[in-house]
């Protein structure tokens, strides 16, 4: 459901009332008064459900097994007929939503957008901040005699009604079912024939030709213009900012991005129209800046607008758009099936903005080649309508304003049209031109006939080199295939070298290819060079017709891989920053990174990778690189519309081209030299506990993982882990989120480690410490027992249902596809119909088999439990007790790597159990 009313909406001095009234509905409502029995009812029927709040529209959503969607339905409907926002919630949902803005304190990207928004008129809702918190929501109102509950369903009653709704039901029923069902279930919502809101006007007219020095939180140089412009939406069949963005952040040869970057000025660059409603908009071009492209920021800018004049110069050109719109049509027709809880929210907002004939489409199918209408956006493009947000760490310390709601420090200095022509002139006399017909566009979209229709993949070859598993599309009838090879090098993941130097190397490769692969994404075949643990991967993705030639020449780059010392160095600045970053990653994140390295064998400390990328050097990668590749396997996925012998031969091409070469780049591995995911096996009936101070002492946010390891990949253990999950999620959020108000982030999930299953609590809070947490979370396990041991046979019955739902859910897309199986590959499970095992396995679950594998493994006190307590604090919880009285079963760790070596490994299905013999 798209509702037409949001932020903007909010009354002065009530910021981020519409966030919270979108928070407010799920608590209950007339009809269904037990609080948060909606998303429980979801959960427990396999689906999922949430809500987003934007400037002019406010979107909820769900998706659910089939069986419970007509329940569900009648359950969502009453958000809009008769919501119960009792006084108790709506002072408890005052601190998620507060919790929620202190998660984004610390956000750079929340922050710069905030900070656009202050430099602009102050009557303008644009003007506005509009997450909300406790001071906006409950400290100021009170101060002024205001009941936040009474606006709230003020703000209701005023603003939700029947004529600015757009609903979308995606279902299995024929129309006319779905229709009557709608009918009889949302024809209760109130119709005040709301009028349209709008607001008209440019929010930034009096804050142009400036440019604001601003200062992020993580080290980096990041330079935005951006320019206001007419909406592009009122000529989305012209398509004018698709084009533009197009040309601008092009990345081919002489594109602006291409001379940035040989320049050394730059990592990245994206150009598009962006924060848009009907009334304005802006064109946006991000680029991320080297330190040296931070000291060569007028260069830059004057090579930005050098290659607006040359597209001034050059007119609307008809091929390109020509081009564009094949593309497009291609793309369009040829879309993958995506999940329906994403294509529901698509068509509804959608509805509030095109005529309905164009309800599924949106802009995706720009046609009408006006060339007026793309030079007019064109024009917009100028010196005199420009603003500039130039971000630098280096500018700590040189600003004197700080924006009220982030506390950002910034400053802002006037740019006039002269100077940037200044700029113009003395920028580097580069060979800028437009870019070349793109000789990727696919032909030949005809889908290949195969012979034997199989379900799950099989092993179509094996050498002592690598091993091919192949996977026809049976399902999907899409011209597109998926080809994945891992490249196991037991050199290149043995040591924290080792594990930079082969993440420089992959980064180095896709660095060397992106003028030539370009061209590629444009016409939709994607490619990645990605680090592993132990070594690389390389994947391609998108079209058939040409994947052959770009894997051919992703191969060529591996095998003749030269270290180029200018690359190197911009890589490497940029491989540090994110090392440097890490410790502004929010506190749970942190909380997850220690889990995984006390659980996985060999896996490295972050700040050890940090202190030998300090001391390398580009003969260091060139001598090293050899090594890296000299002894590998390669383990193999080719899937989708693509040949047996088509998918061999690809293969036998990369074995000739690494093994059987004049001078061969790498040989085959030693059996000894196989490869293993190992994990740790923690001690029965021994909790642990890893305490860390949170990396940012800014950071108020303090987190806890509560991990409970319970078995090696087994079904029948699986799907008991896997029920509790079902059954639990929902009321760990309520009790921990919704009730107790801990914090925003508050999430129960299973964890998967190479095989090694679990379950693991998620929660961060600026209001409680991690021990407390803990406490809690002991504290919720209690309360979850009873829930457990008293929940009625057709209860159970209608779980263990949902969960067998969620199995025979069938893939979407050759990706997910893909993904699900290439999974069983790199984990070693090879349990490739493991769903249908798991189903059976359902079937046969009683309700007294699932109690008995609780009381063992994840019960409060269970004497046989197996569980690790990570515990990230702020500063402002480093004084929490942190006595563990009367637990005699608690271990704390106080070194990672002595622990680890310390505790026995859990077998390796990858090269060991579930091992295929070469």
């Amino acid at each position: 459901m798209n509702v037409g009313v949001g932020s903007f909406s909010d009354p002065d001095g009530l910021e981020g009332i519409a966030h919270f009234l979108e928070h407010m509905l799920f608590y209950a409502s007339e009809k269904y008064p037990l609080e948060d029995s909606y998303s429980t009812y979801i959960s427990e029927n396999g689906g999922r459900t949430n809500a987003y709040t934007s400037s002019e529209h406010t979107n909820y959503f769900f998706d659910v097994n089939a069986d419970g969607f007509d329940e569900a339905l009648d359950r969502f409907a009453q958000f809009f007929i008769k919501p119960l926002m009792s006084s108790d919630a709506t002072t408890r949902e005052i601190k998620a939503v507060d919790s929620e803005h202190q998660k984004n304190l610390l956000s750079d990207a929340w922050r710069i957008n905030q900070l656009q928004k202050h430099l602009s008129a102050e009557g303008h809702p644009y003007h506005k901040f509009s997450t909300g918190s406790w001071d906006t929501l409950e400290v100021r109102p009170k101060a002024r005699g205001i009941h936040t509950r009474d606006e709230l369903l003020k703000f209701y009653k005023e603003n939700y009604s029947a004529n600015i709704m757009n609903l979308v039901v995606y279902a299995k029923e024929s129309l006319d079912k779905i229709e009557s069902s709608v009918l009889s279930k949302f024809q209760e919502i109130r119709n005040i024939d709301r009028s349209k809101l709008s607001f008209p006007g440019q929010p930034c007219s009096d804050h142009l030709q400036v440019i604001v020095k601003t200062v992020p939180i993580k080290r980096s140089h990041k330079l935005r213009v951006t320019w206001p412009i007419t909406p592009g939406i009122h000529h989305y069949m012209e398509g004018p900012s698709r084009y533009l963005g197009h040309l601008i952040g092009h990345e081919g040869e002489g594109s602006l991005f291409y001379i940035l970057k040989k320049l050394g000025w730059a990592s990245s660059l994206s150009a598009g129209e962006s924060d848009w409603t009907l009334d304005f908009s802006f064109f946006k071009v991000v680029i991320d800046l080297t330190d040296a492209g931070h000291e060569n920021v007028e260069h830059i800018v004057g090579l930005l607008f050098k290659y607006i004049l040359l597209l001034q110069q050059s007119g609307v050109s008809k091929w390109i758009f020509d081009e564009l719109s094949a593309i497009c049509e291609t793309t369009f027709h040829y879309q993958d099936k995506t999940p329906p809880i994403d294509y529901v929210v698509k068509c509804s907002s959608n509805m509030q903005l095109y005529p309905a004939r164009d309800w599924l489409v949106g802009s995706s199918l720009p046609s009408n080649f006006t060339p007026t209408v793309i030079q007019s956006m064109l024009n917009e493009l100028t010196p005199n309508n420009v603003r500039i947000f130039w971000e630098s760490t280096n500018f700590e310390g040189h600003t004197d304003q700080t924006e009220p709601w982030y506390g950002t420090a910034y400053s802002v200095e006037k740019i006039t049209g002269s100077i940037i022509q200044e700029w113009m002139d003395k920028a580097p006399n580069e060979k800028l031109h437009l870019p070349s017909p793109n000789v990727f566009i696919p032909t030949d979209l005809s889908i290949k006939n195969v012979q034997e229709k199989v379900d799950v993949p099989v092993m179509l070859r094996k050498s002592s080199y690598s091993r091919l598993w192949y996977k026809p599309d049976t399902t999907f009838s899409t011209p597109k295939a998926y080809v994945k090879l891992d490249f196991y090098c037991p050199f290149g993941g043995n040591s924290p070298e080792a594990n930079v130097l082969t993440d420089i190397s992959t980064r180095l490769l896709m660095d060397y290819l992106n003028e030539y692969a370009y061209d590629a994404q444009v016409a939709g075949l994607y490619y990645a060079i990605s680090h592993t643990d132990s070594g690389f991967q390389v994947t391609v993705t998108g079209y058939s017709h040409k994947l052959k030639i770009l894997l051919e020449t992703v191969i060529e780059k591996i095998t003749t891989f030269e270290v180029k010392p200018d690359r190197f160095y911009v890589i490497k600045e940029l491989v540090a920053k994110q090392y440097e970053n890490f410790k502004f990653q929010q506190p749970y994140q942190q909380a997850m990174y220690y889990c995984s390295l006390l659980l996985k064998d060999l896996s490295w400390p972050w700040n050890d990778e940090l202190e030998v990328l300090s001391v390398l050097k580009p003969e260091d990668l060139s001598r090293y690189y050899p090594q890296i590749m000299s002894r590998t396997f390669i383990e193999c996925y080719a899937a989708g519309n693509i040949e047996p012998t088509e998918a061999e031969s690809m293969i036998q091409h990369v074995e000739n081209v690494l093994f059987k070469g004049p001078k061969p780049l790498s040989q085959p591995l030693f059996p000894s030299q196989q490869l293993a995911n190992r994990i740790v096996n923690l001690e029965k009936g021994v909790k642990y506990c890893y305490t860390k101070e949170g990396l940012n002492p800014s950071d108020d946010n303090s987190a806890l993982l509560h991990y409970i390891q319970v078995h090696q990949d087994d079904f029948k253990l699986n799907i008991k882990l896997q029920l509790v999950a079902l059954i639990a999620k929902q009321p760990a959020f309520h009790q921990l989120r919704s009730v107790e108000q801990l914090g925003y982030i508050t999430v129960l999930m299973q964890r998967n480690d190479s095989g090694i299953r679990g379950v693991q609590f998620i929660i961060q809070s600026t209001v409680k410490g991690p021990k407390h947490i803990d406490s809690r979370v002991q504290a919720f396990l209690k309360m979850f027992e009873s829930k457990l041991y008293e929940m009625p046979d057709n209860e159970f019955k209608s779980n263990v249902n949902a969960l067998i739902e969620m199995k025979l859910e069938k893939h979407k897309n050759l990706r997910e596809e893909s993904s699900y199986f290439w999974r069983e590959i790199q984990d070693g499970t090879l349990k490739f119909d493991r769903k249908e095992y798991e189903v059976a396995a359902l079937k046969q679950l009683t309700k007294a088999e699932l109690i008995e594998f609780f009381d063992q493994h994840i019960k409060a006190g269970a004497p046989q439990k197996k569980a690790l307590s990570v515990q990230v604090y702020a500063t402002t919880h480093s004084t929490e007790n942190t006595s563990d009285e009367g637990d005699s079963n608690m271990v704390n760790i106080d070194d990672v790597f002595g622990f680890r070596r310390s505790r026995p490994l859990y077998g390796s299905f990858k090269g060991g159990i579930g091992h295929v013999k070469l």
